[in-house]
């Protein structure tokens, strides 16, 4: 298992650290830029190595039912996500907060339902299920009959907090259709059917409101571009680390894939840890984040 270490400090264990393969200087926009610290081998393991409580915020997609291959490196099952979970729960900061992106394979006419498998076992680890978000790509890109079904064309966001949240940033991109107006309405209604005044009642609706769990983000549109057969979008991972995480934290990958999440987290000045086990997508992310 190789290391590179792009800065200084990582949130892997001194001892442990291993062999810094090619390690050169970032620059991030700033006097102090992040450390990125890439490590080729497997994920499991690496978690191993890493310090608890070490990292703020994971933002991940791991494989869906083995859907796809990866250069015949997969082995991916019960044992193997639920062991992943646990680890990510270990490494995770008090407040921290975990992205986990996945969607379900269908067979013989059922989808698996293993996201919501993981979900519940994340809450069995100690995570809270803060959110369950959608990422709505806007196309069909699955595989499978559209007889008796409508397209699947999203896939799950669930966010896990390990305690309370420690960082929400919420972006407010939403236009606002009353903006200018007094907020009115007749309030929240009670359990005993009372309502409750609006806190914000009679203040002026702006121009963008809080985005809601609905995500709209479109799909990478080739990722034979890219060299890899998953490709994460740039939005995504941009928009879920100023959601969950502030300057100088510690961004985390254990699917490292292409390198997307590392890309976006050098490019927000937070420290970065990828972890990618098939060589050739090790080397495309080691060339993307360090370009």
């Amino acid at each position: 298992m190789k290391n590179l270490t792009l800065g200084g400090q990582t949130g892997i264990a001194a001892k442990d650290r291993g062999v810094v393969d090619d390690a050169y200087e970032t620059t991030c926009g700033s006097s102090n830029p992040p450390l990125v610290t890439l490590i080729h081998g497997d994920c499991i393991e690496a978690m191993k190595r890493m310090e608890e409580g070490s990292v703020d915020l994971t933002v991940t997609s791991p494989p869906y039912d083995n859907l796809r291959t990866y250069e015949g490196s997969l082995v991916w099952n019960e044992d193997v996500w639920k062991e992943v979970l646990s680890q990510l729960y270990r490494v995770t900061k008090q407040g921290g907060v975990v992205v986990w992106v996945v969607g379900d394979a269908t067979i013989k006419g059922s989808e698996t339902g293993t996201s919501f498998r993981q979900a519940l076992y994340a809450m069995e680890c100690g995570f809270n299920l803060n959110d369950t978000m959608i990422w709505n790509k806007g196309k069909f890109s699955a595989v499978g009959a559209l007889k008796t079904r409508y397209a699947p064309v999203f896939e799950y966001m669930f966010i896990f907090t390990k305690g309370k949240i420690a960082t929400f940033n919420p972006i407010k991109d939403r236009p606002c259709k009353t903006a200018g107006r007094k907020k009115d309405g007749s309030g929240i209604r009670q359990k005993d059917g009372t309502l409750k005044p609006k806190s914000n009642q009679g203040w002026i609706q702006p121009a963008f409101g809080q985005r809601f769990a609905i995500w709209d983000i479109s799909s990478e549109s080739n990722p034979k571009k890219v060299n890899h057969p998953a490709v994460f979008p740039k939005k995504l991972a941009h928009d879920h680390i100023i959601s969950w995480s502030n300057k100088g934290d510690t961004v985390f990958d254990p699917f490292l894939g292409s390198g997307t999440t590392g890309v976006a987290a050098k490019k927000l000045n937070r420290s970065f840890i990828g972890v990618e086990k098939v060589d050739k997508y090790y080397d495309l992310a080691k060339e993307r984040i360090g370009s």
